[in-house]
């Protein structure tokens, strides 16, 4: 007799595997499903955070806009438009023509905007409550143009700097992208106009300075060169600025361009030097204001 206990063991594990099979697969069925219902819902929540980072860029965008154009209205309701005598337009200017008794000096700062040094300049020049003149390469106002707005907001005076701070000699079209393009980003920047230039290196025959001049720009030289490209230690850095100080002149110094940590350190002292000597601080249109009311004071007495 043959015995079938062993053929029915088999199939009943056959029959036990089969059925864990067919769970198995309407299992991986239903996960399917769920899956499927769920991608819509998940798609909804995408779209949903989409739209709120979408929301939240335009208002940081409305709100950078609304500081810009507080900014602009600060600058003009205080009148700094860097407005000039028409008297000055392509005039080429060292320093004012003041009485001695008329001690006022104008701070410039060159090559800026600068990542630290001009906001550490800002920062002395606001605890001093001193306005300087700025003037400005157009390619570090695109790159930092957050700290033009801050001049600007801060009340100080920008002038032009050129583009690229070149010295080679320019032909008219090279001249004229250098000082219009930097004009541009400045308006677009700031939303004021500048008619200050001052020509990179002092170098007044390579193209720009004559271009500048037949646009009506003021040339902005100076007076009292820090000489603090070079940095020279601190004494005698602030030493250079008072070798050729007077009434009515133009210090020139750097708050870009390179290193200018030796001019963060001298500038608090060549400010209190200044004041013990009885100056006061004038930017560039204001000291020019005054010249030009001394002008007319003196052709009325004649």
């Amino acid at each position: 007799m043959i015995d079938n206990k062993p053929s029915l063991w088999i199939s009943g594990k056959l029959v036990g595997l089969l059925i864990l099979c067919s769970s198995f697969s309407l299992s991986l069925i239903i996960l399917m499903k769920i899956n499927i219902f769920k991608a819509p819902e998940q798609q909804k929540i995408n779209v949903n955070e989409l739209a709120a980072n979408t929301g939240t860029q335009q208002r940081i965008e409305e709100f950078k806009g609304a500081m810009l154009k507080l900014w602009q209205q600060q600058a003009q309701v205080k009148g700094f438009s860097d407005s000039i005598p028409s008297s000055f337009q392509s005039a080429i200017i060292n320093a004012a023509k003041l009485s001695p008794s008329q001690k006022v000096i104008a701070l410039t700062f060159d090559d800026g905007p600068w990542p630290e040094s001009t906001a550490e300049v800002l920062d002395i020049l606001r605890k001093n409550q001193i306005k300087a003149t700025f003037f400005v390469i157009g390619q570090n106002v695109k790159n930092y143009p957050a700290l033009l707005k801050q001049e600007v907001a801060e009340g100080h005076v920008i002038g032009n700097h050129t583009w690229h701070h070149w010295y080679q000699f320019l032909n008219p079209q090279a001249a004229a992208y250098e000082i219009d393009h930097t004009e541009d980003i400045i308006y677009q920047t700031t939303g004021l106009k500048t008619n200050l230039f001052r020509p990179p290196g002092g170098i007044m025959h390579n193209g720009v300075v004559d271009y500048a001049r037949n646009s009506k720009y003021s040339i902005i030289l100076w007076s009292s060169d820090s000489i603090d490209y070079s940095r020279p230690p601190v004494p005698k850095l602030i030493g250079n600025v008072f070798r050729e100080a007077k009434p009515g002149g133009i210090v020139l110094m750097h708050d870009g361009g390179g290193n200018r940590s030796k001019t963060v350190q001298a500038l608090p002292e060549i400010i209190a030097n200044f004041r013990n000597q009885g100056y006061r601080f004038v930017t560039i249109p204001e000291l020019l204001e005054m010249e030009d009311k001394n002008q007319r004071l003196t052709e009325t007495k004649k």
